[in-house]
């Protein structure tokens, strides 16, 4: 057994033990304004619910350990004391990690990362479409838990309204837990799919992935690709350029022979194999080589 005193390591190593032992963690995906107006998506998987009359739940945006400055999302909760806490399925696990990047201030993850706004029925930040559920959440209290990197600060949230859809119910009319197909987060890069087991999300890039908004048209509207696929492809800082494209396929058969039989389905199902595998250059080398 080993005895440790938090007080005798660094906040990151103490930040992985306890982000690795306290597993699995609900994530709340939410959804704030500034008093601009300016609209902030982002995850947070220091979370859960905590009461339900009144229904309480709790998120907290730790101060950043590596510069202690503060999250947009904390910033806006005290401006507008109004959230939306988004519920994340599996199928839209891949871009909400992109929401994750730390892009500038005024940047709507909504965009960067590919979600579909719809307006709330009482507070001012929207909903994410594509969540199974979305709580409306005026917030009660801000606790701020320290002034240094690594300190939480408590946002306090009252639901004032919820939203389902339909397709996660079961024929009583309650939430089935394989329709609703929740993930969790673990420690690292790792997560939790609550009806099939543990699988890795690489983290976002440190440096700014370039987003679904700026996928070309007919990849981002693709019949074959997911959304889990489009945001693997958002988080790609640079699109590779023509000389590595044409070296790529030219070194391949297939891939030549693929491209000129000229179906987009097949390509796009080849990218989309790429991606299973965790190749996204290769992904994108094919899907940019289509004519």
């Amino acid at each position: 057994m080993i005895s440790i005193d938090p007080q005798q390591i660094s906040t990151p190593k103490l930040h992985g033990y306890l982000l690795g032992a306290v597993t699995p963690r609900p994530i709340c995906f939410a959804s704030t304004v500034d008093r601009e107006g300016n609209v902030n998506l982002s995850p947070f998987s220091f979370f859960n619910v905590f009461s339900a009359n009144p229904p309480i739940m709790i998120f907290s945006p730790a101060r950043r350990g590596r510069d202690n400055t503060t999250k947009h999302s904390y910033e806006n909760v005290l401006e507008v004391k109004e959230v939306v806490i988004n519920i994340v399925s599996f199928d839209m696990v891949q871009q909400m990690s992109l929401s994750s990047t730390e892009y500038p201030k005024g940047t709507n993850e909504f965009v960067k990362a590919g979600f579909t706004e719809i307006a709330s029925d009482i507070v001012k930040p929207p909903r994410v479409k594509e969540a199974p559920v979305q709580f409306e959440c005026k917030v009660n209290e801000v606790i701020a838990l320290g002034k240094e990197g690594g300190a939480g600060n408590l946002v306090i949230c009252e639901v004032v309204k919820l939203h389902m859809h339909e397709r996660i119910l079961d024929e009583n009319g309650h939430i089935d837990p394989e329709k609703i197909d929740t993930v969790a987060r673990m420690g690292g890069n790792w997560y939790s799919r609550a009806k099939s087991g543990m699988f890795q999300v690489p983290k976002p890039l440190t440096t700014l992935g370039i987003g679904v908004d700026a996928i070309p048209e007919n990849i981002r509207k693709s019949t074959v690709l997911t959304g889990n696929d489009l945001g693997m492809l958002g988080n790609i800082e640079v699109l590779p350029g023509k000389e590595s494209i044409d070296r790529f396929i030219s070194a391949s058969e297939e891939l030549k022979a693929l491209l000129q039989r000229g179906s987009s389905e097949a390509i796009h199902r080849k990218a989309q194999q790429f991606l299973c595998d965790g190749k996204i250059s290769e992904a994108w080398k094919i899907l940019l080589a289509e004519k």
